[in-house]
C-alpha cells in the first residue's frame, strides 16, 4: 500500500501538484473527510502549512470545506475533479497562447529598439536541426556558404525533407559550395530545389561550418563542433549580405573555369 501511495503522489506531481499538496491530498483521500488537525497528523504536515495547501486545493476544486473554523471540515472531491481541474487549466493555457500571439508584433517592435544582437547557440543534432528549421522563416532568398558532404554526414536523412519544404515554402537560395562530388551531385537538383549555385574549387575553399544569411539574420551550423548559432541583427545582417555578394561575383566568375 506505501508503494502504491509514493507512486501515486509521483503520478500528481507530473501533474503539476506541489509535493506537500500530494502528500496531504493522499491524507485526505485515506481519511475521506477531517479536521486540519486530523489531516495535518495524517500527512504529518504541520498545521499551519496544513490551512495554506488545503486553501490551496479548495481553490482547485479537489477539496470542499463546511463549519467555520475551528471546527471546520474537509472532505475530497471525487477524483475525477482532477481531471476537471487539468482540462481547465488546458483551457486556460490555450487562451493564453492565443493571447500572447496577438501582442508579439509590439513585443518584437520593443525588442528591436533594444538595437542589440541576439545570439543564441543550440547544441547537438536537434540544435542542427532547429537552426535550420528557422531559415524556413525567411522572407528572403537565403545566401548561404556550405559543404553539402559536411551537411548530409552530420544530419543523415534529414536534408532531402528540408530541401522539399524550403521549395515548398518558395524560399530560393544561393549556395556557394565547394566543387566535390557530392557538391556536383546536389547542383543537379538546382531547379527542383529553387537553388542556384556557384561551385568553387574545392583545395582552396573547402570550408566546413554552413552559413546563412537571411531577413536580419545569421545562421552558422558547426558540423565540427555539433553546434549551431543563430545571430539576429539588421546592421550585421546587412554587412553580412553585402561581403556575401562580393563572394558571390568571384564564386560565379571560378565556376565558368570548373
Amino acid at each position: 500500500m506505501k508503494d502504491t501511495n509514493e507512486q501515486l503522489k509521483l503520478n500528481l506531481q507530473s501533474f503539476g501538484f506541489s509535493e506537500k499538496e500530494t502528500i496531504v491530498y493522499v491524507a485526505l483521500l485515506e481519511l475521506g473527510k477531517g479536521t486540519v488537525r486530523q489531516i495535518s497528523g495524517k500527512a504529518g504536515i504541520n498545521r499551519t502549512t496544513s490551512y495554506d495547501i488545503l486553501g490551496s486545493l479548495s481553490n482547485k476544486g479537489l477539496v470542499s470545506v463546511s463549519g467555520k473554523e475551528p471546527k471546520s471540515e474537509y472532505a475530497v472531491e471525487s477524483p475525477e475533479a482532477i481531471t476537471a481541474y487539468l482540462k481547465k487549466r488546458a483551457e486556460e493555457m490555450a487562451e493564453n497562447i492565443k493571447r500572447s500571439e496577438t501582442i508579439i508584433p509590439e513585443l518584437e517592435r520593443l525588442h528591436v529598439k533594444q538595437n542589440r544582437p541576439r545570439i543564441r547557440f543550440y547544441e547537438g543534432k536537434e540544435g542542427l536541426k532547429h537552426v535550420y528549421e528557422d531559415t524556413l522563416t525567411s522572407s528572403e532568398p537565403i545566401r548561404a556558404y556550405a559543404s553539402v558532404g559536411d551537411m548530409h554526414e552530420g544530419l543523415p536523412g534529414y536534408f532531402p525533407d528540408y530541401y522539399k519544404r524550403r521549395a515548398g515554402k518558395g524560399i530560393a537560395i544561393r549556395a556557394i559550395i565547394p566543387n566535390t562530388e557530392t557538391g556536383l551531385e546536389r547542383r543537379s537538383f538546382d531547379k527542383a530545389e529553387m537553388r542556384e549555385t556557384a561551385l568553387v574549387p574545392k583545395d582552396t575553399f573547402l570550408f566546413s561550418p554552413e552559413i546563412n544569411i537571411y531577413d536580419n539574420k545569421i545562421m552558422i551550423a558547426s558540423w565540427r563542433e555539433k553546434l549551431g548559432i543563430i545571430i539576429e541583427s539588421s546592421e550585421i545582417a546587412d554587412a553580412m549580405k553585402k561581403i556575401y555578394e562580393l563572394a558571390w561575383a568571384e564564386a560565379k566568375r571560378l565556376d565558368k573555369n570548373i
